[in-house]
């Protein structure tokens, strides 16, 4: 069974944790609960989700209460109140997760992916998908915070315009 790399853990938390774009401390709360992970408590988000995940995957050698937690987050129904948020956090994720050889997808889903190896590699990938984004007149918001290896059905699919 494969397992995340610590410094994997740590990018796919600080994406879920993030001060402006990450989940909320409730969130987390209820996140946690639901993927059946122990909550470490009180610090900061980044910290708490990565401790999370830690313990799970040592306690039980594998990383599947981590995908749930992740599915769970990604969930697009979660954002039908604030759909603004999921673009960006989902961007933000799939730069963490393209270091494993993940993507999570528009409808939330998780699938393999090709993985980065170099940082340099990692660049390229979000300068083309950020070029692709401007050049369809996405939110500059969006734009900024889209990293490397985002779904490449992003690209392939027209936007659509009001």
């Amino acid at each position: 069974m494969k397992l995340f790399t610590q410094d994997q853990l740590e990018a796919i938390a600080g994406a879920l944790g993030d001060t402006e774009r990450g989940l909320t401390n409730p969130e987390i709360t209820l996140l946690l609960a639901s993927a059946k992970m122990l909550d470490p408590g009180k610090m900061t988000k980044r910290v708490r989700i990565f401790n999370a995940f830690l313990k799970s995957q040592n306690n039980k050698r594998n990383r599947t209460h981590i995908l749930e937690f992740i599915r769970l987050a990604m969930s697009p129904a979660r954002y039908s109140r604030e759909p603004y948020r999921f673009e960006p956090m989902r961007a933000s994720l799939n730069q963490s997760l393209a270091f494993a050889g993940l993507v999570v997808d528009d409808a939330g889903r998780l699938s393999s992916s090709e993985r980065a190896v170099t940082l340099p590699q990692a660049q390229r990938l979000a300068h083309e998908l950020r070029a692709d984004l401007e050049g369809r007149g996405v939110h500059p918001d969006v734009s900024h915070s889209v990293g490397l290896n985002c779904l490449p059905t992003i690209i392939s699919t027209p936007c659509k315009r009001p």
